[in-house]
């Protein structure tokens, strides 16, 4: 069973950069044809998706966040990190990672497994 635990600080002020790490176990973030995704959902909205980090190394990101988001990873820990560079307000929410076999998943049903989700405020 692949899990995941999202981490980082729940409270960020505005214009600074959001960091997250995602740590999987049970599996490798390495595995073919994975892609390990950022997700998040702000109060009262539905889910959007940010970006992935497939199993080569390759990233896909959101058109409308691409400009500020950047995933990476630690393959010696089996870890990959969001980050979200000048954050408003508008960025609180609650962030997941997950994973797919899709590069540009649309849909909840589309993941394989979640993280529990990490709440981020962004508020001086």
């Amino acid at each position: 069973q692949v899990q995941l635990q999202e981490s980082g600080p729940g409270l960020v002020k505005p214009s600074q950069t959001l960091s997250l790490t995602c740590t999987v176990s049970g599996g490798s973030i390495t595995t073919n044809y994975l892609y390990w995704s950022w997700i998040r959902q702000p109060p009262g909205k539905g889910l959007e998706w940010m970006g992935s980090i497939a199993w080569s190394g390759s990233t896909y990101y959101s058109p409308s966040l691409k400009s500020r988001t950047s995933i990476s990873r630690d393959t010696s820990k089996n870890q990959f990190t969001l980050q979200l560079s000048s954050v408003t307000p508008e960025d609180t929410a609650v962030y997941y990672c997950a994973t797919t076999t899709l590069v540009f998943p649309r849909s909840v049903n589309e993941y394989l497994y979640w993280g529990q989700g990490t709440q981020v405020t962004v508020s001086s």
